[in-house]
């Protein structure tokens, strides 16, 4: 499994948490190889545990918007990116970015990619001063 199709997978998961409150161990399906699964699991529990100051971030950058006011989709696109930009430190701030404006081409809203690229590449800069 490529990361990127990982990442799709932890998109699921994060969208199929809006409707059911699970174990995310029971939210993963079990897969072929484990070559993403430590990907995985460390990006669930990292946008879980961090999901407060992600959607604080996100109602920060977000002008005019509330989290709870944006799309499904999009906001957990929004969560995954914000994650992996700040806590994930193996991945690289510019490919945090374009896999989640990646995503939001491919699940999110119809403007959805350029509100999140804005938005990310907008906390990206704050946290290089």
């Amino acid at each position: 499994m490529q990361r990127s199709e990982a990442r799709e997978l932890v998109l699921h998961v994060l969208y199929g948490r809006e409707f059911v409150d699970r174990p995310l161990v029971e939210m993963v399906p079990e897969l072929e190889s484990d070559d993403q699964r430590d990907y995985i699991e460390e990006t669930l529990r990292g946008v879980v545990d961090h999901i407060v100051d992600l959607d604080e971030l996100i109602n920060r950058y977000a002008v005019g918007w509330r989290v709870e006011r944006l799309a499904v989709l999009d906001r957990n696109i929004l969560r995954l990116g914000l994650y992996e930009l700040l806590h994930a430190s193996d991945i690289p701030a510019e490919v945090a970015i374009d896999e989640a404006v990646e995503l939001a081409k491919k699940y999110g809203t119809e403007n959805a990619q350029s509100f999140i690229n804005g938005i990310l590449d907008r906390v990206w800069k704050a946290s290089e001063d």
